[in-house]
């Protein structure tokens, strides 16, 4: 049974790390033995292996995750996946939401309808990260609905029966490939999600990025940092971010 988040809330500070502990421990073990690899890493599909799905791959790879990395033209994917090693295979998106136990869905927002039409059977009750933000300019009419609602309510509506989670939204490419597992404080990522088992592997798979995850509550508190919000766009420490946003520790 997975424990959903009311939206409004945020764990009591001295509980968080421990529930979030516990729910990744449930988490893990309900997923099927063939979500693991050799070193207890996912099975992980990415659909859309661009600068964010690209940048996600090569440290999940080093972390010891088994990936499916696809896009439209997967042989152009042909020289990341020999950098990363036998652990990496190229497929179709199609290929990826079937292989993977948990998929990371990183494509341009307006794309996300087809994907959710196309795909979702496929992941259904699967942990989906999706990190797409609406942009008028590039994704037309579609994104302001998405905007005005929050990207996590409307993502959930195109992508029926996955156990989502919103995650590397806000931070920018260049800081996936430049501050991760840096010295010192990490650089926050929030995460939003209504399904706590699925927000502690989301927050597994933040840590094995190198960067320390941030939940902020259910996907209707996504919008806080979506396009145009305080935090979007800007590496900010995990420090930082709890205090821009207001969540406790």
């Amino acid at each position: 049974m997975t424990t959903r988040f009311r939206s409004d809330a945020v764990p009591d500070p001295r509980r968080r790390n421990l529930i979030l502990a516990a729910a990744a421990t449930v988490a893990l073990a309900m997923l099927p033995r063939a979500a693991f690899g050799a070193s207890d890493g996912f099975r992980i599909g990415i659909i859309g292996t661009g600068r964010i799905g690209g940048a996600l791959a090569e440290l999940w790879a080093r972390a010891g995750h088994e990936l499916l990395i696809s896009s439209r033209h997967p042989d152009d994917l042909k020289p990341l996946a020999a950098r990363l090693g036998a652990n990496v295979r190229i497929g179709t998106p199609r290929e990826a939401a079937e292989f993977g136990d948990v998929v990371l869905i990183a494509v341009p927002y307006g794309a996300l309808p087809q994907v959710g039409r196309d795909y979702a059977g496929l992941m259904a009750r699967k942990v989906v990260l999706e990190t797409g933000n609406p942009r008028r300019e590039r994704d037309g009419p579609m994104a302001t609905p998405a905007l005005e609602r929050g990207t996590g309510v409307a993502s959930a509506e195109y992508l029926p029966g996955v156990r989502l989670v919103r995650a590397f939204t806000s931070v920018p490419h260049t800081a996936l490939r430049g501050e991760a597992h840096r010295d010192g404080e990490r650089i926050g990522v929030p995460l939003a999600a209504d399904d706590r088992d699925a927000l502690a592997v989301a927050a597994r798979l933040v840590e094995d990025a190198g960067f320390e995850p941030v939940p902020v509550g259910g996907l209707a508190r996504a919008r806080d940092f979506d396009v145009g919000s305080p935090v979007f766009g800007r590496a900010l420490t995990a420090r930082e971010l709890r205090q821009v946003m207001g969540v406790a520790r």
